[in-house]
This record gives C-alpha cells, sequence and structure tokens, in this order.
C-alpha cells in the first residue's frame, strides 16, 4: 500500500512539474518568437540604410534629403532618422507620428509588435537644430534590443568610454556627446521642450547635469541643442520609472 501511495505521490508530482513546464513554455514560445521576428526584420531595415547608393533627393518641402534615407521614406515616410551607439545594438531607425503612442506597439512597416519602435517625440521638428530637447523614445526589451542596452551608460566605465552617440537626420549627420545619465520616474519632467528663453533653457540643463550619475566635460550653452533618450526602468518603478540619457547635439565634423 505504502508502494503505491508512493507511486502516486510521485506520478503526481511529474504531472505537475510537466503542467509547470508547459504553463512556462506557452507564454515564453510567443516572447521568443516576437524577438526572433523584430530581429529579422531590422536587420532588413538595417541593409537597406547601409548599402544605400550615394545618391541625393528632396523632400516634399524641397529639402535635399540624405541619401541613406531615399529608400527608407519609400517603405515608410514616417521615418525621419537613425539613431547608433558604439557596443551596443542600437542600429535602428527613428519613427515619427502625429503622437507618442503609434509606435510603441509598431514597427517601421506599421507592424503590430510588442517591441514596438525607436521614436521621435511628435512636438519635434524632423529638423533637429530647430529643437531645444530632442526627445528619442525605446522600448526596454528583455533580449536588449530597441533601447534595452541603455542600462549600459548606468556603468561608469562605459559612460567614459562611449561617450558618442550617432545621430542622423533627414538633412544632417549629428554626434551626441553624453554628458547626463540617471534613474528617475515621470514626476521629474525631463521632456520638455518649449523654454521661455535662454536663462530657462540653462536652468533645465543644470538640474540634467546635477542629476547625472557622472561628470563628464561638455560645455552646453544657450544656442545649443541636446538629445534626450528615455526607456523605462523596471528597478525604479513598474509603472513610472525612467531610464535617461541627455547628450548635447553636435553637427558632424565639428566636434571637439
Amino acid at each position: 500500500m505504502s508502494m503505491t501511495r508512493s507511486s502516486f505521490y510521485q506520478r503526481l508530482i511529474t504531472i505537475i512539474a510537466l503542467g509547470v513546464f508547459v504553463y512556462s513554455l506557452y507564454h515564453l514560445v510567443p516572447s521568443l518568437y516576437d524577438y526572433y521576428k523584430n530581429d529579422k526584420t531590422l536587420k532588413g531595415v538595417q541593409q537597406i540604410y547601409e548599402t544605400t547608393l550615394d545618391v541625393k533627393g528632396d523632400d516634399e518641402n524641397g529639402e535635399i534629403v540624405r541619401s541613406s534615407f531615399l529608400l527608407l521614406q519609400e517603405i515608410n515616410t514616417d521615418i525621419v532618422g537613425w539613431i547608433t551607439a558604439d557596443q551596443t545594438k542600437i542600429h535602428y531607425p527613428i519613427l515619427q507620428a502625429e503622437d507618442n503612442e503609434f509606435y510603441l506597439t509598431r514597427n517601421y512597416q506599421k507592424e503590430e509588435t510588442r517591441a514596438g519602435s525607436i521614436f521621435l517625440d511628435y512636438r519635434n521638428d524632423t529638423n533637429l537644430e530647430n529643437n531645444w530637447n530632442t526627445i528619442i523614445y525605446g522600448h526596454r526589451m528583455k533580449d536588449g534590443s530597441m533601447f534595452g542596452q541603455l542600462k549600459k551608460y548606468l556603468e561608469k566605465d562605459f559612460f567614459n568610454e562611449n561617450s558618442t552617440i550617432y545621430l542622423d537626420s533627414l538633412y544632417e549627420g549629428y554626434d551626441v556627446e553624453v554628458f547626463s545619465v540617471y534613474q528617475t520616474t515621470t514626476d521629474f519632467y525631463y521632456i520638455e521642450t518649449e523654454f521661455s528663453d535662454g536663462p530657462d533653457y540653462q536652468q533645465f540643463i543644470q538640474q540634467l547635469q546635477e542629476r547625472s550619475l557622472y561628470e563628464a566635460d561638455v560645455e552646453i550653452g544657450p544656442d545649443d541643442q541636446i538629445v534626450t533618450l528615455s526607456t523605462c526602468d523596471y528597478a525604479v518603478d513598474s509603472l513610472e520609472g525612467r531610464l535617461v540619457v541627455h547628450g548635447k547635439l553636435v553637427k558632424r565634423g565639428e566636434a571637439g
């Protein structure tokens, strides 16, 4: 009798373990497939961006569009830029919609995906030099894609050794000289785009510098523009936590 009861409990434990395994697999497989599909889709657009012929074209306003974006805009006119950060997976197109919701859950082909896209704040001008604060958002994916690896800037050595992020608009190429990284919540309104005057803007910059985990030798004046990279930080707060990186916008070739 004791052997039968023992056998019964062993079988029950096996069934429960199998049930837990199947349940976990049921929830894990869709996520893994999403990561795979997102990676494959992005590789396609990366190849287009990197191999575009050096030709010129005009946008609807008559401004010259850089060669790297001509084919991308044929795919989707919402593609307004490109961002790359060394030693990370960040090498993505930047999208812009009429609000900050659309590309939270859509890729550059406007297909539904939990990874969403890297996207420009709808309030910003696509000519980045017209913005006080250019704000770019991206999800913090568990596989490190999108803005998942912005967390590397929380490491002092990485912050110091990878202080330049590369940002390309439709019209110009820029270096983004990183000067601040910190964790916060949405209570701190770091996504301000309008300022009353130079002193108001400088006070905002000072707040960003004071919040930074590390100091950076980057001077920012009232006539300079900055770039803000924003993603979630679940360690701070599951809903309102944010990881933020700020940099000074410098036209490529003029840095230093």
